[in-house]
């Protein structure tokens, strides 16, 4: 591969991840709620996802969804509903005083936040068609393992930085001041949409 190969596949997956989204809604109330640890866990779980799909992608899962729709529209259903859960659960808590957050803990585990992320991101099975048309037009059949496992860890790196520059950026004091105080009629805004989200997900 070119360095305009590399260069082109990342700057198209960043215009990509920097779009608003279910992971996007998923990250500014995490680092809100529960601070910047969380919120850098679930970048990482961000991350570890989006490499999955691009993986996948590369793999030839994207053909295998134009052979077998049903396998695409039952992940698609499956996903939804996952991320109208989460939605549900954010309703359900919605009116809850924002946690505590003593130096040195978290309301959730990094581990537990690195999950919820790669879960989270994992229910949309959209980029999998997504990397796989971009890989159609910029990494070369022939592409060496090394390009490949680069397109991959550039995949890894650009995805996890964004989300944890929104981490940084929603987690800072005034942020959070400002979060707690519309807390309930944000979680209930932010869990509407991610409910939206689910449902645009499955259905299109």
């Amino acid at each position: 591969m070119t360095l305009a190969g590399f260069v082109s596949v990342a700057l198209i997956h960043l215009l990509a991840a920097i779009s608003p989204g279910p992971s996007f809604v998923l990250s500014v109330r995490s680092a809100a709620s529960e601070g910047l640890r969380t919120a850098m866990g679930l970048a990482v779980g961000f991350g570890l996802a989006a490499t999955l799909w691009a993986a996948a992608a590369l793999l030839g899962l994207s053909l295998l969804f134009e052979v077998v729709p049903a396998l695409f529209t039952t992940l698609k259903v499956v996903g939804g509903l996952f991320l109208i859960y989460i939605a549900w659960k954010m309703w359900q808590h919605a009116s809850e005083p924002l946690p505590v957050i003593a130096e040195g803990t978290t309301p959730r585990s990094v581990f537990g936040a690195v999950w919820l992320g790669l879960i989270a991101m994992l229910a949309n099975p959209k980029p999998a068609v997504f990397f796989g048309a971009v890989f159609v037009g910029l990494v070369p059949v022939e592409a060496s393992l090394a390009d490949k496992l680069f397109v991959l860890f550039n995949i890894f790196w650009v995805e996890t930085a964004w989300y944890m520059f929104v981490a940084r950026v929603f987690s800072l004091p005034r942020a959070r001041t400002a979060y707690g105080r519309f807390k309930s009629k944000l979680d209930r805004s932010f869990g509407g949409l991610i409910a939206v989200l689910g449902a645009k997900i499955a259905i299109t």
